[in-house]
């Protein structure tokens, strides 16, 4: 599905934390959000799912829509709408009813998809903290596409995982995104040059102003001619 952001400004309380960005994602692709610390990449990945307003006094102004559908619209349930747009739980905590036999085949089928029955198929009744890094990570896709959203956020999936954790990561990222539109945060570049089909680079001018979209394009015209000095000052590792 199509997600559109218009004019979008993120508050905690009376902080403005990410202010006037407009940005447009459509399947199937995967759009990379990047961008110093601090300059509201995750605030805005959480805005797309209704999740940043469960902070106390956390608001936005401007829209966000689905296909259309204004998700912070009169009478939109955001319960409703994390359901749709990349919520990691299962489905008692979604507020969704299954039988035993029809749970049982929702989890085989959402393991296969992630990669990961064959290497828990025999310890499924095990906790999840038993697995590593990786299967873990694996383990919490599975868990979001198990209540069939639409969309896929994801904030550093690979964040703290080793070399052969992140490859089958992105390897599992790229086979998804056939049937979802994904969002991902990252503060790897080459991550993102490898997996994204289009970047949106954030900044801030000082610490306690707010992040701004600076750039948003094709990944490999983002990387290779940027058009903002500061996003290719950023790409190419000057700061940051």
């Amino acid at each position: 599905m199509r997600i559109d952001v218009e004019d979008l400004n993120a508050y905690y309380g009376d902080f403005l934390a990410v202010e006037g960005a407009s940005i447009t994602m459509a399947p199937p692709t995967v759009t990379a959000f990047i961008g110093p610390s601090g300059c509201g990449k995750s605030t805005v990945l959480r805005t797309l799912n209704r999740m940043h307003e469960v902070i106390l006094g956390a608001h936005i102004t401007g829209t966000v829509r689905l296909d259309g559908q204004d998700l912070y619209g009169p009478g939109v349930d955001p319960v409703n709408v994390r359901r749709s747009i990349g919520m990691v739980a299962g489905y008692a905590l979604a507020g969704v009813h299954k039988s035993k036999n029809d749970m049982d085949g929702i989890v085989e089928s959402c393991l296969k998809r992630t990669n990961l029955w064959e290497e828990v198929k025999d310890r499924l009744d095990g906790p999840g903290a038993a697995l590593s890094g990786g299967q873990q990570q694996r383990l919490c896709i599975a868990r979001a596409i198990a209540i069939e959203p639409t969309v896929l956020l994801m904030d550093e999936p690979c964040s703290a995982l080793d070399p052969i954790s992140t490859l089958a990561i992105e390897d599992l990222i790229d086979d998804l995104k056939a049937s979802y539109t994904i969002v991902i945060v990252t503060h790897n570049m080459q991550q993102a040059a490898r997996i994204s089909d289009r970047t949106a680079f954030f900044n801030l001018t000082a610490t306690g102003q707010p992040g701004r979209l600076v750039e948003y394009a094709d990944t490999a015209k983002l990387f290779s001619t940027p058009q903002q000095q500061s996003t290719e000052d950023y790409v190419s590792g000057r700061f940051g």
